[in-house]
């Protein structure tokens, strides 16, 4: 088979990375708290008792302008049962709408009671029968109706606008940069042939790279603002003019990488081999993959990768906290590789929607997604030379004459070390001496202990195999150091460990018979021991 690199330089006609799906939340951040709530009510609306019972009234005004908006424009309002497809309902007018033309409007309008934290007062206690009571205020978990716009915009193409008729009134919007992406190539006159969520060819692939590349928080925060105006909102122009404005915050964030095969053989092979090749390199079932952060032992959440195989595409999935990898054969045509920040904190990133924490989102995404793919490419290159061989695994001298003892072969405290260091964890944050302590000793039977960790770090220091990260106490894997761990790893736990198990004379006649191996080695051993005997017998 092809290696995959191979695969990918020559098999590949279009390579495209661009942001995919994103979900922003808009607030506002004058009815996040209890205070800012109650001068609401009270001296913004004029409610001489600031309670629940007051934004009852505002959402009820609410709800009678979403009717009279649907009503107006003839848009259908449809009731979402529980767990029916939402977006396959809503498809057919999306549809519609893109034959139609480029007008913005909306297609559909569904209601669908689902959870949500809504602002609930109470009387405090004591205040039962007083003529104006203090009341209490709170953050409550409850059953809604929520409102969702399903949105045909030229800018956008396909898009959605969900929100609620109870405080403090949140809007949730779902966008897609290759859906704008498409209407940008549209207005350029540009050709293209979709796939699904994405692209399948393009007449000018510089093109459409620069069009994805040009996707910034301005488009998103345009979009907001030009169907505020138009959508029906429980703020008046008064309440803006006063200060209580939307801000936009990033909830769900998808970056991607996509190459699309010549043929879907060349694509198969080239994942099936991936998968197959990563069984056992990169320890996945502790794998917290090639994010920029560090992990400690009181870090939340999942770090873990899974491999599954549905139906027949198969499908790699690596979790980092909150947010995950996701690499998958798409349409049995292109290999998607998508970085999902489903928490911008993971990664030390504001969730407000502004150019840096845009840019910081896109940055940490596209390098997730180049990192796992470069290690992927980096562990089916050729192993290194006969001669880089003997130089790790004897002692010999640095540059600057420093003793560097060998990496002998074998030795099951080296083949721990270098097992370890093969994980995609390592891959961007580096790791540590206790990290090394950690993954070393759960590959061994007697203790490791930081003192022969320092010790094993000096000498892969002096080999070239690590270098150290700058203004840290961390240590990374260079290129050849994982060359070199990639071979010693697979040739160990795939030759040579179960190759001297089917060699063993005490195999079991039932075992060693289904193995070719032990069955050519037990027969040379037979013709060996007859050819000695003739040999001595002759003499």
């Amino acid at each position: 088979m092809a290696d995959y690199a191979t695969l990918l330089r020559d098999h590949v006609t279009l390579k495209c990375r661009s942001i995919d799906r994103i979900l922003l939340q808009a607030f506002v951040p004058k009815l996040q708290t209890a205070g800012y709530v109650c001068r609401f009510l009270r001296w913004q609306r004029g409610f001489k008792i600031p309670s629940s019972a007051a934004f009852g009234k505002i959402g009820e005004e609410y709800v009678k302008r979403i009717r009279d908006f649907a009503k107006a424009n003839n848009i259908p309002v449809v009731r979402f049962e529980k767990g029916q497809n939402k977006e396959k309902l809503a498809r057919p007018y999306f549809e519609a709408a893109a034959r139609e033309g480029k007008k913005d409007r909306v297609v559909l309008i569904g209601v669908a009671q689902e959870k949500a934290r809504v602002w609930r007062s109470w009387k405090a206690k004591g205040q039962d029968k007083v003529a104006h009571p203090h009341m209490e205020w709170g953050r409550q978990m409850a059953y809604i109706n929520h409102f969702y716009f399903y949105i045909w915009d030229s800018e956008w193409g396909k898009t959605f606008w969900k929100t609620n008729a109870y405080a403090p009134y949140p809007v949730w919007l779902w966008l897609n940069g290759h859906e704008w992406a498409k209407q940008q190539l549209k207005k350029a006159g540009i050709g293209y042939e979709e796939l699904d969520n994405g692209f399948r060819s393009c007449d000018d692939a510089l093109a459409l790279q620069k069009i994805c590349d040009r996707l910034g928080p301005g488009a998103a925060k345009s979009f907001f603002w030009r169907w505020l105006g138009r959508l029906p909102s429980p703020l008046t122009e008064e309440d803006l003019k006063a200060g209580y404005v939307y801000d936009l915050a990033f909830r769900h964030m998808e970056v991607s990488d996509t190459c699309v095969f010549d043929r879907p053989q060349a694509g198969r092979m080239w994942f099936e081999g991936v998968i197959r090749d990563h069984l056992d390199v990169g320890r996945p079932h502790q794998v917290s993959l090639v994010f920029d952060r560090n992990i400690r032992g009181t870090t939340p959440g999942i770090f873990q990768t899974r491999v599954i195989t549905k139906g027949t595409n198969p499908a790699l999935t690596c979790y980092y906290k909150s947010s995950l990898i996701k690499q998958y054969f798409k349409e049995g045509k292109a290999l998607r590789t998508e970085t999902v920040i489903c928490n911008t904190r993971d990664f030390g990133i504001g969730r407000r929607v502004c150019a840096q924490n845009w840019n910081a989102l896109r940055a940490v995404g596209e390098s997730a997604n180049r990192r796992l793919c470069d290690a992927e490419l980096a562990d089916a290159q050729p192993a290194p030379d006969v001669a880089t061989f003997d130089q790790v695994t004897r002692p010999s001298v640095t540059e600057d004459g420093l003793y560097a003892p060998g990496l002998r072969f074998g030795d099951p405290r080296v083949m721990a070390i270098l097992a370890s260091l093969v994980s995609f964890c390592h891959l961007v944050a580096g790791f540590t001496n206790r990290q090394l302590v950690e993954r070393v000793g759960s590959f061994m039977q007697q203790p490791y202990r930081r003192r022969q960790a320092t010790y094993d770090l000096r000498r892969l220091k002096r080999k070239g195999l690590i270098s150290r990260i700058p203004h840290a106490h961390r240590y990374q894997l260079t290129s050849l150091g994982r060359r070199v761990a990639v071979l010693f790893t697979k040739t160990y736990g795939r030759t040579l460990a179960p190759g001297l198990t089917m060699l063993d004379l005490r195999l079991p006649d039932e075992v060693s018979r289904r193995s070719s191996l032990a069955i050519a080695w037990r027969q040379f051993e037979q013709a060996l021991e007859v050819y000695i005997d003739r040999r001595l017998i002759a003499a």
